[in-house]
């Protein structure tokens, strides 16, 4: 018989986390579903009663987006630009039930190749909150997530939020999805790009593509080659077949990765026009 812990204070999670390994339960929308038909075997640390965990707050320094805030808030908050590719990303996360339910931070937890969250997350220099009851750790997306279904999280840690750091010049974001048709359904290959600007050039640009290979992966020559760049509809001429070296993509039954490659630097360079565009 499995044990469902939901306590309503962060140190009593933490104490449970430290006292024996659980299964952290937010909005479980994809941990129920694997689950049909048959009763939970492993014990339960629900985290959907801690308040401190659920909401947006803005510092001087950034963001913190708390480990339960689901993918409607994100949609609903009042953010500026430099958002926008995160909120595309999760209006692309399930429907509207899913996105009520689902959080962030366990779409980060999940680590799946696919996960929508994760190349937007990389575009705004995301990093992660790591609780214990031996204090709290602060890691870079990319070192957070190791590959499929693999995370640097401990078992007694928890995922409490996500940080994202302020810009330091005007800043707009952008997010593209390639998929076998225009919702619910798993990417190909997903694109989002964040960038920077002072006096209509490009000053910081961060570039990432998903759903190719086992991680998500930012494009840094491609990075290079855009800094000082015109900020204008054309800012994705500068794509080079090159700068997809970092993928490692793979064949599944979604796509080639021939086509995942080709796939990629199309929707890179048409992110890039209309992130120029737009901003």
């Amino acid at each position: 018989m499995s044990l469902y812990y939901r306590p309503t204070r962060t140190e009593e999670a933490l104490e449970r986390l430290a006292a024996a390994p659980l299964t952290v339960l937010a909005g479980g929308t994809d941990h129920y579903p694997a689950r049909v038909g048959r009763p939970l075997a492993e014990d339960i640390l629900d985290i959907t009663a801690l308040d401190a965990l659920r909401g947006i707050q803005e510092t001087a320094q950034g963001w913190r987006i708390g480990a339960t805030t689901s993918w409607m808030q994100i949609i609903e908050a009042k953010l500026p630009p430099l958002f926008d590719a995160l909120k595309l990303a999760a209006r692309e996360v399930g429907g509207a039930q899913i996105q009520n339910s689902g959080t962030v931070a366990g779409n980060l937890c999940n680590a799946s190749p696919a996960a929508d969250g994760v190349p937007p997350l990389l575009a705004l220099d995301a990093s992660v909150e790591l609780a214990s009851v031996a204090g709290t750790r602060m890691l870079k997306l990319e070192e957070f997530i190791l590959g499929p279904r693999r995370t640097a999280r401990r078992a007694d840690e928890l995922l409490a939020a996500i940080r994202i750091p302020k810009p330091r010049a005007a800043a707009h974001s952008h997010f593209l999805k390639l998929g076998a048709r225009r919702y619910l359904v798993i990417s190909i290959v997903m694109v989002a790009a964040a960038i920077e600007s002072e006096r209509g050039k490009v000053t910081t640009v961060r570039v990432a593509v998903g759903a190719c290979g086992p991680v998500a992966r930012r494009l840094p020559a491609l990075e290079a080659a855009l800094i000082g760049a015109p900020v204008a509809a054309d800012l994705g001429s500068r794509v080079r077949a090159a700068h997809f070296a970092p993928l490692e993509a793979i064949d599944d039954a979604r796509g080639s990765a021939a086509y995942r490659n080709e796939a990629a630097q199309v929707l890179v360079q048409r992110c890039l026009d209309e992130l120029g565009a737009a901003a």
